[in-house]
């Protein structure tokens, strides 16, 4: 039986009146709709999902280990590592947290640091993620003149949540922190904008904003199974139309998966979300 992803055509439709939008949606079938799934877009801070696990596996870093920060090492941009002191010793699994569930530049980058640029491609490469890319560290703007950009695609995004939903993107216990920080994503805006509170319920993701770059990739899964989204727009003159629309096709995808019954529009927790701050 075909699905009816009219909805979602129509809300991506809606969306596109004010940027370019790509999607790629995966029911709990494995059936998939997608609109510029190959497309290349700028990650923004999507590119942090936590691929550092894979090197936590192999003992290149142990949660527990620390760094002291200093002054030099603040990148502008998302984040509370940039306000703090220095000489403030946070753990490899705060960096990690701090860079997953609040965006924070500062962790990112001293993470990157850790584990190396091209090992978090060579990660990329491996879980078949062929047309993103990790090009220079996070600061807080687009990339200048010689500078690489990181690089993503909706395709390869959805591809990588679904292998950490279906315990392939690293071991048991990696695998499970990985989904553990995506649920403590604390921007639910987005994504999250209509998922329901409710027994059963769960959703996650990681989002990423830029000047005229609004992004958001995860999951939602309920009584009808899960459902995986990857959404990036790009052109959006303003960040919270980009929000708006990433959550109207999160709406719509919802809708037409099954996978749970998504808030009305106009419920009052569409406009007070989990948290104000991640980017």
């Amino acid at each position: 039986m075909e699905r009816d992803w009219h909805e979602v055509v129509e809300a991506v439709g809606r969306a596109e009146a004010f940027g370019t939008v790509g999607v790629t949606i995966e029911g709990p079938d494995g059936r998939r709709w997608s609109r510029h799934g190959d497309r290349r877009f700028r990650a923004a801070s999507v590119v942090k999902i936590p691929l550092i696990y894979r090197r936590v596996e192999a003992e290149t870093l142990r949660l527990d280990e620390t760094h002291v920060l200093a002054d030099a090492e603040r990148a502008a941009g998302s984040g509370v590592l940039l306000h703090l002191h220095a000489g403030l010793a946070p753990s490899i699994e705060d960096l990690v947290y701090l860079t997953m569930s609040i965006s924070d530049n500062t962790a990112t980058n001293l993470l990157i640091r850790r584990v190396g640029m091209a090992a978090v491609n060579a990660i990329m490469r491996s879980l078949g993620m062929t047309g993103s890319t990790l090009g220079r560290e996070m600061r807080g703007r687009a990339a200048e003149s010689a500078e690489e950009e990181n690089w993503a695609t909706p395709d390869d995004y959805a591809r990588v949540i679904r292998l950490l939903l279906d315990g392939h993107a690293a071991g048991p216990a990696g695998t499970a922190a990985m989904i553990t920080m995506l649920e403590r994503q604390q921007n639910g805006r987005r994504i999250g904008r209509y998922v329901p509170e409710a027994p059963g319920v769960r959703w996650g993701s990681k989002t990423g904003g830029l000047k005229g770059v609004t992004n958001d990739v995860g999951f939602v899964t309920g009584p009808g199974g899960r459902l995986i989204l990857a959404v990036f727009c790009e052109g959006m003159a303003d960040l919270h139309v980009g929000e708006q629309c990433i959550g109207d096709i999160a709406r719509a995808a919802m809708r037409a998966t099954g996978v749970v019954t998504p808030l009305d529009p106009a419920t009052p927790r569409a406009a007070a979300p989990r948290h104000e701050a991640a980017r």
